[in-house]
């Protein structure tokens, strides 16, 4: 079976070096592998990502040589490509859930959601208590009087667990460390452990490589895949950037944007410093992303975050 490698950028702002090197490690696993790529724009929240920044996050990627074989502006037998525009297969999965029993309505606030007696986990994320889990119809139905109901999605007390590609073996309970967790907001946005299940199943998707933040999403995703009756990819997960003080990159830290290094630096140079920052250009030396795939290798690319040296950029 061929390689159907992605990126999925979500366009809340202009790209930047820790999404360059996301985008980076996938397009070389695939084409490595001989594999196509498919770009998708995330750009569920729409209020936060309005089309002109997908169209100008597509526009950056083609700069780098980042090139996809489906996806907006080349098209597809999948589309479309942007997730605004494929909400019809989330409500088809959605429903397929419901009619199993396994999806409540949760009418907790976000104040209530974040209170200080509410379980964390060690990292810090809020664990649902299950408040809504156990609602009577008559209670649904007052309390719908107030407010519209977030859509949950009812998990057991098994593991779940994968063998990364990248970081290896990787296992948590369903209970305990996930929480039944959303599949809907309660404006009607899909959430997006649901919508990425979904498009990337019906896209194709056979191998999926993205930042390490989203290691812990892959149980909650492989148990949607099992109920959904979906075949799972294969799943990489790279380091995350980090500011030579140890800071995680974002759209905040101007100097790593794109708008700003292209005005320094040709795309051979940025990818070029990106690899060698990576482990997997022998020095920080210009190369273009067709180049980095003699030398590029998973076995060489660090499994901790990565600090960008001082004065690389």
């Amino acid at each position: 079976m061929q390689t159907v490698g992605r990126f999925a950028p979500s366009p809340s702002g202009r790209i930047h070096l820790g999404n360059i090197l996301c985008s980076l490690l996938a397009w070389l696993s695939a084409r490595q592998k001989g594999g196509r790529v498919v770009l998708r724009i995330e750009d569920l929240d729409t209020a936060r990502c309005p089309r002109r920044y997908g169209e100008q996050m597509a526009a950056d990627l083609a700069w780098l040589g980042l090139t996809w074989d489906e996806g907006p502006g080349v098209g597809g037998p999948d589309g479309p490509y942007e997730q605004s525009l494929r909400t019809a297969l989330y409500e088809q999965a959605l429903e397929k859930l419901t009619d199993m029993g396994l999806v409540y309505p949760c009418f907790c606030t976000r104040a209530e959601l974040h209170a200080a007696s509410a379980p964390h986990r060690e990292d810090g994320q809020v664990l649902y208590a299950g408040t809504c889990r156990g609602l009577t119809s008559e209670q649904i139905a007052e309390k719908r009087k107030d407010r519209a109901p977030a859509l949950r999605l009812r998990v057991p007390d098994e593991d779940w667990g994968f063998t990364d590609g990248h970081m290896g073996p990787y296992r948590e309970n369903l209970a305990r460390d996930c929480g039944d967790f959303l599949l809907r907001r309660s404006d009607g946005m899909f959430a997006y452990q649901l919508a990425v299940v979904v498009d990337d199943a019906a896209m194709g998707v056979t191998e999926v490589v993205r930042g390490a933040d989203l290691l812990d999403s892959t149980p909650r995703q492989l148990y949607l895949y099992h109920l959904l009756g979906l075949e799972p990819p294969a799943f990489f997960h790279g380091p995350l950037l980090l500011t030579s003080d140890g800071r995680r990159l974002s759209k905040r830290n101007a100097d790593a944007g794109l708008d700003d290094l292209q005005d320094r630096m040709t795309a051979a140079k940025i990818l070029g410093k990106l690899a060698y920052a990576a482990g997997f250009n022998p020095s920080a030396e210009p190369k273009t992303a067709e180049q980095l795939l003699a030398d590029f290798d998973w076995a060489k690319v660090p499994k901790e975050d990565i600090r960008l040296p001082e004065g690389l950029f």
